[in-house]
C-alpha cells in the first residue's frame, strides 16, 4: 500500500503538471503500462516468490528460517545490495544480448515518462528477472521482513526515478545545494540518470541508452563504468526507427509475434545495433 500511495501521489503531481492532459501516449502505450503494472504486481512477481519457496521446500526443508535471527543491520543492507546488483547486471545484459532485449525493449518505446512506465516489461522479462528469485529465496530462509522494508525503500527510489515530477531539478537549481546533489546523484538513480538511459540517442550529449542501468543505487554504474551524469533531461524519449509494434506483441512476445515489417520482434532475431 505503501507502494501504491507513492505511485498515486506522484501521479496525482504529474497529472496537475500537465502529462497526461498533453499525453504523447498511445491507446496501446496504456494498454501496456496498466496491463504490465497489474500482472507484474499481482501475478508474475508473487508468483516467483511462492514457486521458489516451494522448490525450496521441497529440496531444502531443514533450512527454512535459517536467517530469522538475523540483526536486521546485516540483513537490510545484504538484501538490498545483492537484490539491486542483480538487477543491475540482468538490466546490462538485456541491453547486450538480443533476445533478452526483445523481452526489455517495451521498457523504452514509451515517448514520455512517468510512474507507470516503471513497470512496462514483457510479462516474460519479468518471470526471469534473477533478484524477484532471489528475494523468494531469502523470504523462505528467514529475511521477510528485511525484505519488505528493502522493497519499500527501492520502490519509492525506483518510482521517484521514471516520475516526470523530476525532484531532483531542485537540487541542481540552487548552487548551496550542489555538493548534496554530487553525493545523491552518484548513490541512487534520479529523473536526470534516469531519464537519461530513456532518451532516444546519444547523440543529444544528454541520454545515455547503453548505460545508466542502475536500478536503486547508482554507484553500480560508477563501479563499472557505464554511467553518464549531466544534470539535464532529454527531450526525446524511445528508440530510433520504432515500428509501432503492437500491444500485444509488447507485452507477450516471443509467444505472439509483431505483424509490423521492419519489427525487431517479427522473428525475435534480426537486429544490427542493440539500443
Amino acid at each position: 500500500m505503501t507502494i501504491a500511495g507513492f505511485m498515486l501521489f506522484l501521479g496525482i503531481l504529474e497529472a496537475f503538471g500537465g502529462l497526461y492532459h498533453h499525453s504523447k501516449r498511445t491507446k496501446d502505450d496504456w494498454w501496456i503500462e496498466l496491463l504490465s503494472f497489474v500482472h507484474s504486481s499481482t501475478v508474475s512477481k508473487p508468483l516467483i516468490v511462492v514457486v521458489s519457496a516451494f522448490i525450496l521446500g521441497v529440496f531444502l526443508t531443514e533450512y527454512e528460517g535459517v536467517f530469522t535471527e538475523t540483526p536486521m543491520w546485516i540483513s537490510l543492507p545484504f538484501v538490498l545490495l545483492i537484490y539491486d546488483l542483480f538487477q543491475y547486471l540482468y538490466h546490462r545484459k538485456a541491453h547486450e544480448r538480443k533476445w533478452l532485449w526483445n523481452l526489455h525493449r517495451p521498457h523504452h518505446l514509451g515517448h514520455e515518462m512517468g510512474v507507470l512506465v516503471t513497470f512496462r516489461e514483457n510479462i516474460f522479462y519479468v518471470m526471469l528477472i534473477p533478484n524477484i528469485w532471489f528475494l523468494g529465496i531469502m523470504t523462505y530462509l528467514g529475511m521477510g521482513v528485511a525484505i519488505i522494508i528493502a522493497l519499500v525503500a527501492k520502490y519509492i527510489v525506483v518510482v521517484g526515478a521514471h516520475s516526470e515530477v523530476r525532484w531532483d531539478q531542485w537540487l541542481y537549481k540552487y548552487n548551496f545545494l550542489n555538493p548534496l546533489a554530487w553525493i545523491i546523484e552518484r548513490t541512487i538513480s534520479t529523473p536526470a540518470t534516469h531519464f537519461a538511459h530513456h532518451g532516444k540517442t546519444s547523440k543529444d550529449g544528454i541520454s545515455n541508452p547503453t548505460g545508466n542501468f542502475s536500478n536503486m543505487f547508482f554507484f553500480w554504474d560508477i563501479i563499472f563504468g557505464t554511467a553518464l551524469i549531466t544534470r539535464k533531461y532529454p527531450v526525446e524519449f524511445g528508440i530510433e526507427n520504432d515500428p509501432k509494434d503492437h500491444w500485444v506483441a509488447h507485452l507477450y512476445w516471443p509467444i505472439i509475434k509483431s505483424d509490423k515489417d521492419g519489427s525487431e520482434i517479427v522473428n525475435g532475431y534480426e537486429r544490427k545495433k542493440l539500443h
